[in-house]
């Protein structure tokens, strides 16, 4: 199981990290992509792995997540027919060397693709031989041990045999080894049917152990998810032993009608495995809402703990896989930016958010923007943004030493540290700033008023491109209007245009007020050059390949290509 889980841990980049992120526009999509992929994987618990990881990251929603998950609990019961069918019917031992031999060959390869497929036909071949082998040692047992005879009839029976289930697909860390155990235990008369029932069933609610482990590491909407995954799996496991009885009846129903023979167990046991999670997924598919509703209430999103803000997005689990790992990064960056970053500065320049986001014009909003909005830099760095930009320096540093990555993915990587940096910079520059802004704002002196109101319109200016850029389904379309607005922000420093020299002669502004108005024009020409490469940088630069999921890139289309750029190439 372990070799087959790294053998498709290599293709999780590739076609299955494009199949899971096509599951989330619809849930019947998510549900057959679940399925499938689990029975050709042959573990669920990769899958829940992928799934939280993906989930944490902000790939995937919790509604496509879930119903991945309910699909996988399905999928499990292709390893049932796969060994009742061909594993207890043919001598798999003759079958399993020659795969391993292929398997062993190709994981010395260079290749990781070549490595992967190694990796799954010696874990198929292992998998056939241990069947081989557990076939053989349980027939041993019938010489002098006959461990059917230490069965448990009855309720008691079915408890501590769903518990012994349970028990096992822990240590085993697997429900697909788990079952291939019990089938092929009792293939060989070593349990009774009535106990493989149960066996099963706590088979099937132990796989959830893995899913919780993973989540330990994982952001709130992983433990949704885990906590999605569990309230699944007890449910399936309450509602087979409450009605063991029925389904039974329905199962020798089903034998009778296909021609399986009464005695054999083992496929009926097959059958019972997969009513009994079909039956799960028909009673769980309706509660998806409402169970998406007590689990937001059960884990609340708490980024701000004490008035200290925490990362998000980068934990333990979207480490797991370099897809994910990065859209962390990015997607937390992009939160800095725009719930942090952006408004500090707004509220900075005693301007509201929303009016910089509105259609009134600019020079209205910064003229009747006089009140002040209370907002200490010096706390926000240190309370809001220090922390996190730490986290993710470490994080990115991290990506680029666990992954072979491309030299494009290690300069998007770079891209991001520089976005951090400029923001950082831009929330040291507004200290300084902000007192003068208060200051002079007031129309105690009209002259220093308008040229503060100058510098605020410059920024405001900037904020407003910003908003526009990211919710523009083509934002490289703004780079032009972007560089322009910092160009002119540059040229128009007060001690390069003239005007400071002009105020000081006609004795309209004190010395005082001169140094601070010439000491911030610059800072305003910094805010906005940092302000503008952040942008550019996180909305423009990087690819969007490997920061959009399927549904944004849907929605924004193509990328169109500029006349400019056409011409150049």
């Amino acid at each position: 199981m372990i070799m087959l889980e790294n053998g498709f841990n290599a293709f999780v980049n590739g076609p299955l990290q494009k199949l899971l992120q096509r599951a989330t526009n619809k849930l019947r999509k998510s549900l057959s992509l679940g399925f499938v992929v689990t029975a050709l994987l042959q573990s669920s618990s990769l899958i829940s792995v992928i799934t939280i990881s993906f989930i944490s990251a902000g790939l995937i929603g919790l509604h496509a997540g879930i119903g991945i998950i309910f699909g996988a609990n399905l999928g499990t019961t292709a390893t049932a027919w796969l060994v009742s069918v061909f594993g207890l019917k043919i001598k798999v031992s003759s079958l399993a060397m020659p795969i391993l031999a292929f398997g062993i060959v190709f994981t010395f390869q260079k290749s990781r693709s070549l490595k992967g497929i190694g990796n799954v036909l010696a874990g198929l071949g292992f998998f056939f031989l241990g069947i081989h082998f557990m076939k053989e040692g349980f027939d041993s047992y019938k010489q002098g041990l006959d461990l059917a005879s230490y069965g448990w009839p009855g309720f008691w029976g079915l408890v501590v045999f769903t518990l012994l289930g349970i028990a096992l697909t822990v240590i085993l860390q697997s429900s697909s080894a788990t079952m291939a155990l019990i089938l092929t235990a009792l293939a060989a008369g070593q349990i009774s049917y009535f106990n493989s029932l149960a066996l099963a069933i706590g088979a099937n609610v132990g796989t959830t152990i893995t899913a919780i482990l993973s989540a330990l590491g994982a952001n709130i909407a992983g433990k949704r998810l885990a906590g999605a995954h569990f309230v699944f799996n007890l449910v399936t496991g309450l509602v087979a032993l409450i009605f063991i009885t029925q389904i039974d009846y329905l199962v020798n129903l089903i034998a009778e009608k296909t021609d399986i023979a009464e005695d054999n167990y083992v496929l009926k046991l097959s059958v019972f495995h997969t009513l009994f999670n079909l039956l799960g997924v028909f009673i769980m598919v309706p509660f998806i809402d409402p169970l998406v509703r007590v689990l937001n209430r059960i884990f609340i999103e708490k980024p701000i703990v004490d008035g200290i803000d925490y990362p998000r997005y980068l934990n333990e689990s979207t480490l797991a896989y370099p897809q994910a790992a990065f859209l962390a990064l990015y997607n937390e960056t992009r939160r800095l930016f725009d719930k942090v970053v952006y408004e500090a500065v707004a509220h900075s320049l005693n301007i509201h958010r929303q009016d910089i986001e509105g259609s009134e014009k600019l020079k209205k909003v910064v003229r009747r923007s006089r009140e002040e909005i209370e907002v200490d830099t010096d706390e926000l760095y240190y309370n809001r943004v220090k922390i996190i930009y730490s986290k993710i320096i470490k994080y990115a540093t991290l990506i680029q030493s666990n992954f072979s990555l491309t030299p494009k993915a290690n300069d998007a990587i770079t891209h991001i540290k520089l976005a951090n940096r400029n923001m950082v910079e831009v929330i040291k520059y507004l200290g300084g700033l902000q007192v003068n802004v208060r200051k002079y704002i007031m129309p105690e002196n009209p002259y220093i008023q308008k040229e503060y109101d100058r510098l605020r319109k410059k920024v405001s200016l900037i904020l407003r491109e910003i908003h526009l850029t990211r919710n523009d389904e083509d934002p490289e379309s703004h780079i032009s209007r972007l560089e322009e607005l910092k160009e002119k922000a540059r040229k128009s420093d007060v001690l390069v245009d003239g005007s400071l020299d002009e105020l000081i002669r006609g004795n309209k502004i004190s010395s005082v007020m001169a140094t601070s108005l010439a000491n911030d024009s610059e800072i305003v020409a910094k805010i906005t050059s940092n302000l503008v490469e952040t942008a550019e940088l996180l909305y423009i630069n990087i690819d969007s390949n490997m920061v959009l999921t399927e549904k944004e890139k849907a929605k924004r289309g193509p990328r169109k290509i500029k006349k400019k750029e056409k011409s150049k190439k």
